[in-house]
């Protein structure tokens, strides 16, 4: 059996973070009533320098959420929003002519930021996706041979119809796989819909930014420093592998899904305030970090992260 280790308590400077990112969630719980757990996931996907995908029925918070998250922290956030007729251009710019001096200048796309919200990604076409692959995998473009590096922090926060609706291209593997984590932030709790509709709500006012851009950068490298013990390591490849041996996936993990998995597990942990990663952690993390990259065969029953647990012993 798998047992945490036994851990001093946190020093005063991880307390003190911790207590920071816990007055981040109270922030962006003023905003998205009942969505705690959906913050908190987006939080630690952030907080592990991680890409998210946002997968849910119009109307219930998805651009709301990413805009949230880039106000309370102090970032910069450009909407992109996907259509058919999108052109990669549209996202990573484009040189323009310039008759004074006879030369082309470089004018960035909206991607030159730190939060971009790809909101609908999966309504643009396969071609205009693809132009988010090098800036989501190296955090740069090459645009006409030229590479440009781009702001840190950086992440994309897309969100994505149900695959069923009308005008949709699924998402390739390969984007999927550069996802650190999928949520979904279903229908509000009566309690919280109740206040919607009194009226209760801030509605387009913009949120007052309680950390910044140094801030989100220290507690990046803080969670990178999140202890996970050797034991714990093998948990890890134990539930990765079985997604390789078990004839009941379609696909095994990837090496990056397995890095996405600890990564997360890591952030969870910082955000409870701990120094090191114990089983639950990675458990609780799992669905989301997985569930879109690996699918089981019949395609019906348990979900693959529901699956997994169940087979792969603590």
């Amino acid at each position: 059996m798998l047992k945490p280790p036994a851990q001093s308590a946190p020093g005063n400077a991880s307390r003190d973070m911790s207590h920071a990112v816990m007055a981040v969630r109270r922030h962006l719980a003023e905003r998205l009533y009942g969505k705690d757990q959906a913050i908190r996931l987006a939080l630690t996907c952030l907080l592990a320098d991680g890409h998210l995908l946002i997968e849910d029925m119009p109307g219930v918070g998805k651009t709301t959420l990413a805009h949230s998250l880039a106000q309370t922290l102090g970032l910069g956030f450009a909407r992109i929003q996907f259509t058919s007729d999108l052109l990669p251009s549209d996202i990573l710019g484009v040189s323009v002519f310039d008759q004074r001096d006879a030369t082309f200048h470089f004018r960035p796309g909206p991607i030159f930021t730190q939060i971009v919200l790809a909101d609908e990604i999966n309504r643009a076409s396969p071609r205009t996706q693809s132009a988010l692959l090098e800036a989501m995998a190296e955090r740069q473009i090459t645009v006409e041979g030229i590479t440009r590096a781009l702001a840190r922090p950086f992440c994309v926060i897309a969100t994505q119809n149900p695959v069923d609706h009308s005008g949709t291209f699924d998402l390739p593997n390969s984007q999927l796989d550069r996802f650190l984590m999928r949520i979904r932030l279903g229908y509000p709790p009566a309690s919280a819909e109740r206040r919607l509709l009194s009226g209760d709500h801030p509605g387009a006012q913009a949120l007052q930014p309680v950390a910044g851009p140094d801030d989100l950068a220290r507690w990046q490298a803080a969670v990178a420093t999140v202890v996970t013990r050797d034991a714990l390591v093998d948990y890890l490849l134990a539930l990765v592998a079985r997604t390789r041996d078990d004839n009941a996936f379609a696909a095994g993990l990837s090496p990056r899904a397995g890095v996405a998995l600890r990564r997360a597990a890591q952030a969870w942990a910082f955000i409870d305030g701990r120094d090191h990663v114990v089983p639950e952690d990675v458990q609780t993390v799992l669905p989301a970090v997985v569930d879109h990259r690996i699918a089981l065969r019949d395609g019906a029953g348990a979900s693959a992260s529901s699956y997994l647990l169940a087979q792969v012993e603590v």
